[in-house]
Parts: structure tokens; sequence; C-alpha cells
């Protein structure tokens, strides 16, 4: 079962959103707020702790509102709120904003690479999912 299962087979419409949108924002959220979640803990593991305390922090407000997005999309009504837009701009730039973070420790640590690409995957799908909302 996919999310573009469970979307379709919600009793109310998406309001003419594109369905694969709607799914790809929801799914690249999660993804993000699970590997935010885990690029932390991996940073809390580091030997050079005390200087990834800035990638630490933005790696759980990343998060955070990662999951409230994906979480408050997968509650479809068929409207799309002022709320719901402001929210999708909020994840954006927690996710550009982790993504850059998470880029400059990309070099030398891999959980920031991955970190840092799931970022910028969840920002492309917010922004075509506003896109699309007009």
């Amino acid at each position: 079962m996919s999310t573009i299962d469970m979307i379709t087979s919600h009793p109310h419409p998406t309001g003419g959103l594109p369905v694969e949108l709607l799914a790809e924002a929801i799914d690249a959220a999660s993804a993000c707020a699970g590997i935010c979640t885990a690029c932390a803990d991996a940073c809390l593991a580091e030997e050079s702790v005390a200087e990834m305390r800035d990638c630490i922090r933005t790696d759980l407000d990343c998060a955070d509102v990662c999951a409230a997005t994906a979480s408050v999309l997968s509650r479809r009504t068929g409207t799309i709120s002022g709320a719901v837009k402001e929210l999708l701009s909020a994840c954006r730039v927690a996710c550009a904003t982790c993504a850059d973070d998470c880029g400059e420790h990309a070099d030398m640590h891999a959980h920031c690479a991955i970190c840092a690409e799931a970022c910028r995957r969840c920002e492309k799908a917010c922004a075509e999912l506003l896109s699309a909302i007009g």
C-alpha cells in the first residue's frame, strides 16, 4: 500500500490537487523527519559534538516541522487552508536551512550528506505542492 493508495481511497476529494504531488510531499516530509532525527542522533555521537550543536538544533527543528507537515497533509478534507500553505512554506524554509547546515558537514559526516539530500527532496516537494495550490 502506498500513500497514493491511501489518498485515493479517502472519501473526500483532493480539491483538484495532483495526487502525485500531494503524496510526494507527504512521503518526503515523513522521510525527512526521520532522517533529520537520525542525523541529530548521529551528530551527538561524533567526537566533535560541541561543533555540531547548531546542526543538531537545526536537525531537530526540521524534523518537528516536517513531521507536522506530513501529519496535516495526510488529513485530507478536500480543502486547502491558509494554514496548510503557511505550513508548507515553513517546511520549505526549515528544510533549506537544515540542508545548508548539514551541507557544511557533508564532507566529514556521511549522515549529514544524507540528511541534506532528504531536506532538499522535501523542500522541492513542498515547493511543487505550493505551486500547484496557487
